[in-house]
């Protein structure tokens, strides 16, 4: 009988046959997610200077924080995750998986990888675009690192979501569209647990400055680059870890709605 493969192998291979499911539906609008809002704004850009005015950075900044940061990524991760190992149980064809004999913990980011790889190319084409409005070219690298960083962060999250709850799709929800819009309220403590707070020290800027009339909003601290990106690479992969152990004790003959009881 021949040996398990290696971890590595496991996730090499598992990221190689599933690569191709990118390249149908969901995946095309997952880029959709990125291309459109990226496309009127480069559309409205051109207009504008048809007309004889300049690029304006403030729209950039408005584009990439309230339209990328705050609404697509989120959107991105929550129609990627399900897309999965969580499709697995679903379509209840987890037991298949399970007992062919690899790691079971390596399965979930095997199958993460190819939707990460296929949103982060479509994150720094979005935020290259994003310059040719007139976007200051000293952010760039920042903001490129910020989404993509955000994007493995979020996307092991949900996916980690998807196995531990029967609607992990909504409590994934819940968290991106009511808990971290509170950044602005949040005690520096609380605002190094939201993506909002590492992605703007990330990428040099932020949404909106905390106003004098603002009385329930805290002062925005800012967190060294290097140690916000190692924070998101880091959640990421702890995300990726709790997946494989979830997954890991899923009853093997088992699967959709029985595995979860």
């Amino acid at each position: 009988m021949s040996a398990a493969p290696s971890s590595l192998a496991t996730i090499r291979a598992t990221a190689r046959g599933y690569a191709p499911r990118v390249l149908q539906g969901r995946g095309w609008v997952l880029a959709g997610l990125v291309a459109v809002p990226v496309g009127l704004s480069l559309v409205l850009a051109m207009i504008a200077r048809l007309k004889g005015m300049d690029g304006d950075p403030a729209e950039v900044l408005k584009v990439f924080h309230e339209v990328l940061v705050k609404m697509m990524l989120p959107i991105m991760a929550l129609v990627a995750a399900p897309a999965g190992i969580r499709e697995d149980l679903e379509q209840r064809t987890l037991p298949l998986m399970l007992a062919r004999p690899a790691p079971v913990w390596a399965l979930p980011l095997g199958k993460g990888l190819p939707w990460f790889a296929w949103g982060a190319a479509w994150l720094i084409l979005g935020t290259l675009g994003l310059q040719l409005i007139g976007g200051d070219p000293a952010l760039l690298p920042g903001r490129m690192v910020a989404l993509v960083g955000a994007w493995w962060g979020e996307l092991a999250l949900m996916t980690l979501a998807g196995l531990l709850f029967k609607r992990g799709t909504l409590w994934g929800a819940l968290y991106f569209f009511l808990w971290e819009p509170l950044v602005r309220i949040f005690p520096p403590v609380l605002q190094r647990l939201t993506f909002t707070h590492h992605i703007e020290s990330l990428a040099g800027s932020r949404a909106a400055q905390v106003k004098a009339h603002q009385l329930l909003a805290q002062e925005q601290v800012t967190t060294h680059p290097a140690l916000a990106l190692l924070a998101l690479l880091a959640f990421g992969a702890l995300c990726w870890a709790l997946a494989g152990w979830k997954l890991h004790r899923t009853p093997i003959g088992l699967a959709g709605s029985e595995a979860e009881g």
